[in-house]
């Protein structure tokens, strides 16, 4: 067994995926912005003052109409959620490796446990961050009037009744497997395609590499579901619409008919709003992510095994 695959425990797995999802979070937050205005903005043939024709642009508009610090608006929610939700993730995904090993009888991870142990994992996390998001979207929302996490609680409490947290549950779920099952998955087969690491430099830079490509590969599959996601958790762009039996329901609900709303009304491309920044912050954070996360694992390994 070599050196990075020796076993630590769940407390260590926990603080390691903390460390790298705070880290990633902190340099690419405002790309998080970006990418939920241009999935919050309903297509249209009329073109408004504040009508985002991509990201540079979004990120022009925002500064110049809103201030710089807007793209960090919303940040409370998601840093109290990160150390838990890449924990979760990480802890979860090496959990399930376990498991899925001794499931299909095999020692070592393989394309196949992968991928279970990433979706399982992915879903794993839908638990925690729902309710995070939810504040999240509400903030990032270019109409949004509320100002700060808290009122955003209250005003859910109040007006929407404390189950409402959970709005968006499903689409999470299908969005977090299907991301972390291509992201898991990809960073195993690229890790065995990469020339083997010789040194730390080598392993950071492999990481890097399997990383950037798995981020890119989780967000290509799941970007219409996050576009969902992100329809359902808006207070604005969730309007109440009058169904064929004549009753006034929400616009998007469930993932799979708001897929085919949003592509009814607004074609294919609208499924992929947001796909560039999401790629942006998700392929290089993901490298990101996976750089810091391997060397705190192997500083951990260093301390838990006595060999500072």
């Amino acid at each position: 067994m070599s050196d990075s695959e020796r076993p630590l425990p769940f407390a260590y797995q926990f603080a390691a995926g903390a460390i790298a999802g705070i880290s990633e979070l902190m340099v690419m937050y405002p790309l998080d912005v970006v990418k939920t205005r241009m999935q919050l903005q309903v297509t249209s043939k009329v073109e408004t003052a504040t009508t985002y024709r991509g990201v540079i642009d979004c990120f022009v508009k925002i500064i110049r109409n809103e201030g710089f610090s807007r793209l960090y608006k919303g940040i409370t929610s998601p840093m109290l959620m990160e150390a838990p939700k890449r924990a979760v993730k990480f802890a979860a995904n090496d959990e399930f490796q376990k498991i899925y090993k001794k499931l299909n009888g095999v020692d070592n991870v393989n394309q196949r446990v992968a991928v279970m142990s990433g979706a399982s994992a992915g879903i794993t996390e839908a638990f925690l961050v729902v309710p995070f998001e939810l504040v999240k979207i509400r903030l990032q929302d270019a109409k949004s009037n509320f100002k700060g996490p808290m009122d955003v609680v209250k005003n859910i409490v109040r007006k929407e009744g404390i189950f409402s947290f959970y709005n968006g549950f499903e689409s999470t779920m299908w969005r977090n497997g299907v991301w972390n099952a291509g992201y898991f998955g990809v960073i195993f087969q690229v890790r065995s395609l990469l020339p083997k690491a010789t040194n730390k430099s080598e392993k950071s830079r492999n990481d890097l590499i399997a990383g950037f490509i798995g981020g890119t590969a989780g967000t290509t599959l799941n970007t219409p579901l996050d576009v969902v996601k992100s329809r359902i958790q808006s207070s604005t762009s969730n309007v109440l619409v009058t169904n064929k039996a004549g009753k006034q329901v929400l616009k998007y609900n469930w993932a799979l008919p708001s897929l085919l709303v949003i592509y009814r009304e607004e074609g294919l491309k609208a499924l992929y709003k947001g796909y560039l920044p999401k790629i942006l912050r998700l392929s290089t954070g993901g490298g990101l992510m996976l750089v810091v996360f391997s060397n705190v694992m192997d500083f951990f390994r260093k301390v838990h095994y006595n060999e500072l």
